[in-house]
């Protein structure tokens, strides 16, 4: 191989394994339970939402997205289920895929966490993501997102944890979220244990360092991080929100400067 397409080759797959591409996982402990979080990077990772396959048919897991994004030259680095979803795996609320709204937002009541208002919404835009509540976002938002899905409730909003949220409540469940920080990485965790709302929610607040963040789901939280040995399948999910990386011949390669 000549020498320029080693030098080549070591600096894509430099790049490629570098933790802010990928996605860095990372143990966290707070309040006497541990939680799995991954650290992304908006800005260098390749961090966007998949539902359907072309045939419009939803992934239902991470096999099936994974097998599907191999077929293309793309490699599964990070995922998570990303929102609520009803029995036929569609959308609770707002789906954006592509800067295509592909369900709109749900600003109505109803029965469960989604509806434990204020709920909000998730989305990424030119590289650059925000949680913010339901009807903050549809306030301050003007063009449509690449991608966004909304869940709920919020678990922190501008600093505030949610007012429902009791620090001794007796309603225990595993349970995924997503927030973001000043600095703008995306930090996305689930517990290891059963824990109550308010106190992911100080996870996010104390120990992330997140003015804002969302809940996903309980329950059925499911994580593909395999540098944690996470690699869930037992329950079907909805939207999964994931980061990928696109290969050429077995290589990686860097994701292009905006």
């Amino acid at each position: 191989m000549p020498m320029f397409a080693k030098l080549l080759l070591a600096l894509v797959l430099m790049v490629s394994l570098s933790p802010d591409a990928r996605g860095a996982c990372r143990i966290v402990r707070h309040l006497g339970a541990d939680y799995a979080v991954c650290d992304v990077d908006p800005a260098t990772a390749s961090l966007t939402i998949f539902h359907a396959d072309e045939t419009g048919r939803p992934y239902g897991g991470f096999t099936a997205l994974k097998t599907d994004l191999l077929r293309d030259q793309t490699r599964l680095d990070f995922a998570m289920n990303g929102g609520m979803y009803e029995k036929d795996l569609s959308p609770v609320g707002l789906l954006v895929i592509d800067g295509v709204e592909r369900k709109p937002i749900a600003t109505g009541e109803g029965w469960g966490n989604f509806y434990l208002l204020p709920n909000g919404v998730f989305a990424l835009s030119n590289g650059k993501a925000i949680v913010r509540e339901t009807e903050a976002y549809r306030r301050s938002v003007v063009a449509t997102p690449d991608v966004a899905t909304q869940s709920g409730p919020m678990l922190v909003i501008d600093g505030a944890l949610h007012p429902a949220f009791k620090p001794q409540s007796d309603s225990l469940q595993i349970r995924n979220g997503v927030g973001v920080d000043e600095k703008g990485l995306v930090h996305f965790a689930v517990a290891l244990s059963p824990v109550r709302f308010h106190d992911f929610a100080t996870l996010y607040r104390d120990a992330l360092g997140c003015p804002n963040a969302l809940f996903l789901d309980g329950h059925i939280s499911s994580l593909y991080a395999p540098d944690l040995g996470r690699i869930d399948e037992t329950y079907p999910m909805g939207p999964i929100i994931a980061v990928t990386t696109p290969m050429w011949h077995g290589a990686v390669l860097p994701k292009p400067a905006p």
